[in-house]
């Protein structure tokens, strides 16, 4: 069941009753959330050190394929998954901008809608953003710079690193605001998958064993990619010059100057 009853239970002769909650996010979706903000904190926090740069590209390959879960997932997934939801709640904003113009109560409903539309183009930007972060770090630790001479690569990963780290911020901002506002938690369902309130729940297969697989696939990629680096490169490579990464796995030299 997706809905809990209203459960009466005595504890020292006072009754306590259990609020009906509703499941609103399935597991993938929060193991996804979790996964992939846990390795754009890992990524960012090893980002300026050699002696854990493996432990950096490995987060941020992670990265990039927990990107591809979400979109396969928001293509062929269940309804209340689909990005195409996020898409046309971003649609509406031109309408909702004419709107203001409009007389009326609008605190109630439009003020809502607006604090939706900000978390969902929070999210969207987010996402699109992993592309060139990627890309641009992958540039990075193939020395595509040395191509156009400069530390171009290098450059432009970091702005953009710096600007997810400011739209994540802004979007932890906007649903600690949120949750104020509405006195109710906007980061639970992301936690638990509930919230509170009666009726039908959304979500109707929670699709646990589909997150347990996501887990595993993060969990197996880092391992065989940190195993599978050349003895000392997964710590320490930046300060022992005489190690050299294996160019066919790495397309990657450190010669000793």
């Amino acid at each position: 069941m997706h809905t809990s009853e209203p459960i009466d239970s005595s504890t020292h002769g006072e009754v306590v009753t259990e609020r009906p909650t509703r499941l609103v996010t399935d597991a993938p979706t929060r193991m996804f959330h979790a996964l992939f903000a846990g390795s754009f904190i890992g990524a960012f926090v090893t980002a300026d050190s050699e002696h854990w740069r493996l432990v950096h590209v490995t987060l941020g390959y992670l990265f990039a394929g927990l990107l591809g879960f979400r979109v396969l997932y928001g293509l062929f997934g269940p309804r209340h998954a689909r990005l195409s939801l996020l898409v046309r709640r971003l649609a509406s904003a031109p309408a909702w901008l004419r709107s203001l113009k409009q007389t009326g109560s609008w605190r109630d409903i439009k003020w809502r809608q607006g604090q939706n539309l900000a978390v969902a183009a929070a999210i969207l930007l987010m996402l699109l953003l992993v592309i060139p972060l990627t890309l641009s770090g992958y540039a990075t630790w193939n020395e595509w710079g040395d191509v156009l001479g400069g530390d171009w690569p290098e450059e432009l990963h970091e702005f953009l690193a710096n600007a997810f780290l400011a739209i994540v911020l802004v979007h932890v901002a906007l649903i600690a605001v949120l949750s104020v506002m509405r006195h109710q938690n906007q980061a639970l369902p992301m936690l638990t998958g509930r919230v509170a309130g009666e009726g039908s729940s959304p979500v109707k297969d929670n699709k646990a064993w589909l997150a347990v697989v996501l887990l595993l696939a993060a969990v197996g990629f880092s391992a065989w990619q940190m195993q599978s680096a050349p003895d000392g490169a997964a710590a320490g490579a930046g300060d022992n010059p005489e190690v050299q990464y294996d160019s066919d796995r790495f397309d990657r030299d450190r010669d000793d100057d």
